[in-house]
């Protein structure tokens, strides 16, 4: 009934606000647009209605084969996500990962990422630098293969990564087809090559420029008009939330954000940090001016047998209601979880019950904590560097390997026990913490169930035959 109800309101207040909207406040841009489309008006007297048919044969040479990176400029979308604000600066985020890559081969100390006029970027790293000799299979040099081919690189177990979060050997050629330019300098400690690109084709051949005896590379691109209709601005503050967390995911690792476009005002960050996930922790805690409620960051760390997987994870509570749990794998923002954040939940969950249990703080007869009582005023990073990361799709949302979950799983179980174990005035205030989650959780539900029964027909005030109905009958 009351549902009934709800729908019945929802649908007045929907068509009362259909009476209210002022047509002259409709976007001009979009009337012309619906001018502009011819439609077919529909008579009402057939059955249903039928779309027109296509004219043109369908046959074999119907099927088009797309060359080279043509496929990524007719659907970008499957690459980048969008073609709006996001995907303009997963564009950067591409360039910039193949530099923490270089990082987390050990080779990479400083990555600088420059906005410079026109909404031009410059990414440049000291790690080894794109090779440049010839490939064998394509007869091109490395350094144009991997910016003109995809599914190439060297992320696919060939030896020049052990870790990695460009697996899918399309995140610089996906840049390099949706820019209206791309340039490309390499030094390898020798000399130094240049090559430009429109478009995702080769303009210039790859040509020796100079000499340097350092090492590194740097990439300039200006985004596609034509792709990025929405926007071709970046947004600074987006950029530099992003890198910030590269800089916490990767201690040590000095990457420079610097915004160029007015020369007068120049607007620079630089991100170090040398506590890696547990400075991530506090700083967020610091940002959002939250009060915790024990005072160190609790920290775990581990590796598996063959030095594939490894897994950090740092978390803290504070004085709030909100959980904020951050997963990454390879340094990618994992912002759909994945079988690591899985790995978590149910571990901590179980850990605190389990100690709960075994010193009092629950009865026999008492509910166990939920996931959301033990969540409630959480801060947590949960970061996995694995050798073959399976991620759902090129954007990378959401880690896919099963072991993972097994191995947060297992360390969540042995390190957060004993730690809890071993700090018995930490553990006391968690658990007062999620108790008083649990009672408030519980308590709400009952009121919403009191709210529910107090109708004109409350059971409660009738008499017996009267009553609601009740039955056993499952079926």
């Amino acid at each position: 009934m009351d549902n009934l109800e709800n729908n019945e309101n929802m649908n007045e207040n929907i068509d009362e606000t259909n009476e209210n909207i002022n047509e002259e406040t409709i976007d001009e841009a979009y009337e012309k647009e619906i001018e502009a489309e011819k439609l077919v008006e529909f008579d009402g007297e057939s059955e249903g209605m039928e779309l027109s048919k296509v004219e043109q044969e369908y046959g074999a040479d119907e099927i088009q084969v797309l060359e080279g990176l043509e496929a990524v400029r007719k659907r970008p979308g499957m690459y980048i996500g969008s073609t709006g604000p996001r995907g303009l600066h997963h564009l950067v985020y591409e360039i910039v990962d193949n530099s923490i890559d270089e990082a987390l081969a050990g080779y990479c100390t400083k990555i600088d990422v420059v906005i410079e006029k026109g909404d031009i970027i410059r990414v440049t790293d000291n790690g080894r630098g794109i090779p440049v000799g010839v490939n064998s299979k394509t007869g091109l040099p490395a350094v144009t293969v991997v910016f003109t081919v995809l599914h190439a690189g060297g992320k696919f177990g060939g030896g020049g990564y052990k870790v990695s979060g460009g697996l899918h050997g399309v995140g610089a050629s996906v840049v390099n087809a949706l820019s209206e330019w791309l340039e490309v300098k390499v030094c390898d400690g020798e000399d130094v090559y240049f090559q430009r690109y429109e478009r995702g084709k080769i303009v210039t051949d790859l040509q020796k420029i100079g000499k340097s005896d350092v090492k590194g590379t740097e990439v300039r691109f200006k985004a596609d008009p034509e792709i990025f209709k929405e926007t071709t601005v970046y947004d600074y503050s987006v950029l530099e939330r992003r890198l910030r967390e590269q800089a916490f995911l990767n201690a040590g690792v000095h990457i420079e954000l610097r915004d160029e476009r007015d020369l007068e005002n120049i607007i620079q960050n630089n991100f170090v940090y040398e506590g890696g996930i547990k400075s991530f922790v506090e700083y967020i805690h610091k940002k959002r001016s939250l009060e915790v409620i024990h005072p160190d960051v609790i920290y775990f760390a581990s590796r598996n047998a063959d030095d594939t997987i490894a897994v950090e994870i740092a978390l803290q509570y504070n004085e709030s209601y909100n959980e904020n749990l951050l997963t990454f794998a390879n340094n990618i923002h994992t912002t759909d979880g994945g079988t690591h954040e899985e790995g978590f939940k149910r571990a901590l969950t179980y850990v605190m019950n389990d100690y709960a249990r075994k010193f009092g703080k629950l009865k026999d007869n008492d509910k166990n904590l939920s996931g959301e009582d033990v969540r409630e005023g959480l801060t947590a990073i949960v970061s996995v560097k694995l050798k073959e990361a399976q991620f759902e799709g090129q954007t990378k949302a959401k880690l896919g390997n099963t072991e993972v979950r097994a191995m947060v799983d297992r360390l969540m179980r042995d390190k957060l026990s004993v730690y809890l174990e071993e700090n018995p005035a930490v553990a006391k205030v968690i658990f007062e913490k999620a108790l008083a989650s649990s009672r408030a959780r519980e308590a709400a539900r009952k009121a919403r169930e009191n709210a529910r029964r107090k109708s004109p027909l409350d059971s409660a005030q009738l008499p017996g035959k009267l009553a609601d109905c009740q039955s056993k009958d499952s079926s």
